[in-house]
């Protein structure tokens, strides 16, 4: 007999994160040497921070193109109300200008909304460079930027 157990999930079980910590040089604006980039991309860690307010970059750079299939971001913010803003995009083989995955915002509002989980199915070959640009305050106030996790498949 051939089964297979099908749901909301389905496939999602297949996706094998890749270990950017090996496969991939981070570059990155500003970080605060108490929550430095491993942080994101380690599970069950701590969260990654800026060292200073305002937007922020965060670059991975692969020593060899990946095909990518999925791109996990969780942000939380429990202390203050506001709306950040992050775009997503990716660089090929061919080294052209990086193409936009998806910009969104997101609004903050301690207690009630303290946690925004993004999960993109994508289908990207030869990938070389996933960047992660964010304004942490559309508004402009000073904040430094976060990032619970990220991870890519």
């Amino acid at each position: 007999m051939r089964k297979s157990v099908i749901g909301q999930d389905e496939g999602l079980a297949d996706d094998r994160w890749l270990d950017l910590e090996h496969l991939a040089r981070a570059e990155i604006t500003s970080e605060d040497s108490e929550y430095p980039i491993e942080f994101a991309i380690r599970s069950g860690s701590k969260e990654w921070r800026a060292a200073r307010a305002g937007e922020q970059v965060i670059r991975f750079l692969f020593d060899k193109p990946q095909r990518v299939r999925r791109i996990r971001l969780v942000f939380e913010e429990e202390r203050q109300e506001r709306t950040h803003e992050f775009s997503l995009a990716w660089s090929g083989e061919d080294d052209s200008a990086p193409r936009e995955i998806v910009r969104q915002q997101y609004n903050f509002n301690p207690p009630q909304n303290t946690r925004e989980v993004e999960d993109y199915r994508v289908d990207l070959v030869g990938v070389t460079i996933i960047e992660l640009r964010l304004r942490p305050d559309i508004s402009g106030g000073n904040v430094r930027a976060s990032l619970a996790m990220i991870q890519i498949a």
